[in-house]
């Protein structure tokens, strides 16, 4: 069997002098030491190779004059030219596959949270108008059963995301389906407790002990988690229901809403956020808005004496004592539903570096989780509210039965998608946003009623519709800062 020449391919090498042989590196095979040929002993000894531009000739070894100077360089300086090329695109490959793989995740992300915002704006725009028509048409005035049906509806956004990914995958068995699906979860809710995305990473992360050992249950953490944050969320709303017959509309719509602004404030300690300028502006333009359409032509004084008309007893009106009681109890809960948000964010969200998918999947898990807290706990008050005689407990019936399932499902499409959008962004975008629903749900009764927006309504809404857009574009230039933030440490440590 014939040994390989000393060439990078099956074309023999040309005629050089043994210092090129050193150049590369190896030991010349005309050297001394070992024969130029692998043909017996008593064969003559030479050593030919291809002409690089006529393979057809052959130049004799033994030939003193060396070749021509346009060829031997000119084979040189393409090896060495692909050499430094290769080199170069796999000092920069990992970089660059990096940095994609950064684009094309950030919008995946942001896709998803954009068809999630308008699925929570369309849900919660019906669910409000049906809750309205429910309790002031058709006389089903219980706050806190509504409360309870609603939340309580969110133990299905699991079953119904298992659905889901179930007619995806409809190939696999059912007990490998499940399997993958559960050690997901686990996965997740891992990483969701740790902080840590490569908390599942398996291998030696996982045989360090604590957290990360194998086998560790995330579940005891999630169910402390589940407790808190449902238990905020529950008294934020209601302190809503409590405070509508204490206070106008008009003051109960301005300072709950006024949540965005607490959000913000929760963020920079538990999320470690920058304070930044052009974030706080946007706050606080959108808290504006809301101030223009709950007090703007007058509303405020309209607003009282319909409350005072509706809400109180025939003769009675909402004394200033009652008012400024129920507004602090508005702004207790406005208060709570900030730091709900951030809560949940910081303490049931994954961090930054996971995957959207399965930040969609964990936050209706999640959801689901708080929806068996509400049906499994918060069932309590019931009799305590009928007992007193606080609030009476019916069984809805005909078309209001009929609307209030329609309002609770309603409900479920908003907090799961809420959430979804807390996970993939951030609580004070989230918070913002749902302040739009404020803007649609004027438009949608204009439509329906057929009375026009007013002035201060329209330029409210305005207010918050740009708002929100300085907050995205906010957001999408500090994702961009990360990214490229990032994209420089990769650089770094590639150096290293």
């Amino acid at each position: 069997m014939l040994r390989p020449s000393d060439a990078h391919s099956a074309d023999p090498l040309l005629n050089t002098p043994d210092d090129d042989a050193d150049d590369r590196g190896r030991p010349s095979y005309r050297s001394s030491s070992r024969r130029t040929s692998p043909l017996p002993s008593n064969q003559p000894t030479t050593t030919t190779t291809i002409y690089p531009r006529s393979p057809s000739s052959f130049i004799s070894a033994s030939t003193t004059d060396p070749l021509p100077d346009h060829h031997r360089p000119t084979t040189l300086s393409r090896h060495n030219t692909a050499t430094s090329s290769t080199t170069m695109m796999r000092s920069r490959s990992p970089t660059q596959a990096a940095a994609t793989a950064a684009r094309l995740e950030a919008r995946k992300k942001y896709t998803y949270a954009a068809f999630f915002l308008v699925v929570s704006l369309v849900s919660f725009t019906v669910q409000t108008m049906l809750a309205s028509h429910i309790q002031h048409d058709l006389g089903w005035n219980k706050a806190y059963c509504m409360l309870y049906l609603t939340h309580g509806s969110w133990v299905f956004l699991w079953p119904l995301q298992l659905l889901i990914l179930r007619s995806q995958r409809q190939e696999q068995p059912w007990r490998r389906f499940w399997e993958g699906h559960v050690r997901t979860l686990r996965g997740i809710a891992l990483v969701v407790e740790t902080r840590d995305t490569k908390a599942v990473a398996g291998g030696r992360e996982q045989r360090q002990g604590g957290l990360l050992e194998y086998g560790h249950s995330p579940w005891p953490y999630l169910a402390k988690a589940t407790g808190v944050i449902t238990t905020a969320l529950t008294v934020a709303g209601l302190s809503w229901y409590l405070a509508v017959s204490m206070t106008t509309p008009s003051d109960l719509t301005a300072i709950y809403n006024c949540s965005a602004f607490f959000a913000y404030a929760f963020s920079v300690p538990l999320l470690k956020e920058r304070v930044r300028a052009d974030k706080m502006l946007a706050v606080a333009v959108a808290i504006v808005g809301v101030l223009v359409v709950a007090y703007g032509d007058g509303a405020g004084e309209e607003s009282e004496s319909e409350s005072s008309s509706s809400s109180a007893a025939p003769g009675d009106a909402v004394d200033p004592g009652t008012r400024f009681a129920g507004n602090l109890i508005i702004g207790v809960g406005s208060v709570l539903y900030g730091l709900y948000e951030v809560l949940y964010k910081r303490f049931a969200c994954p961090p930054d570096g996971m995957d959207a998918t399965k930040g969609v999947i964990f936050a209706n898990t999640f959801g689901s989780l708080m929806g068996g807290f509400t049906l499994c706990v918060l069932w309590i008050p019931l009799p305590v509210l009928h007992v007193f005689g606080w609030e009476t407990f019916e069984v809805p019936t005909g078309e209001t039965a009929w609307l209030l399932f329609v309002s609770v499902v309603m409900n479920m499409l908003f907090s799961g998608s809420f959430l979804v959008l807390i996970s993939l962004t951030s609580p004070v975008l989230s918070s913002v946003a749902s302040l739009l629903t404020i803007f649609m749900v004027a438009i949608v009764d204009w439509f329906l009623t057929g009375t026009p927006l007013s002035g201060a309504a329209m330029f409210g809404g305005l207010l918050i519709v740009a708002a929100f857009v300085m907050l995205s574009w906010s957001t999408w230039r500090e994702m961009n800062e990360e990214e490229r933030r990032k994209q420089v440490d990769l650089s770094g440590d590639e150096d290293d």
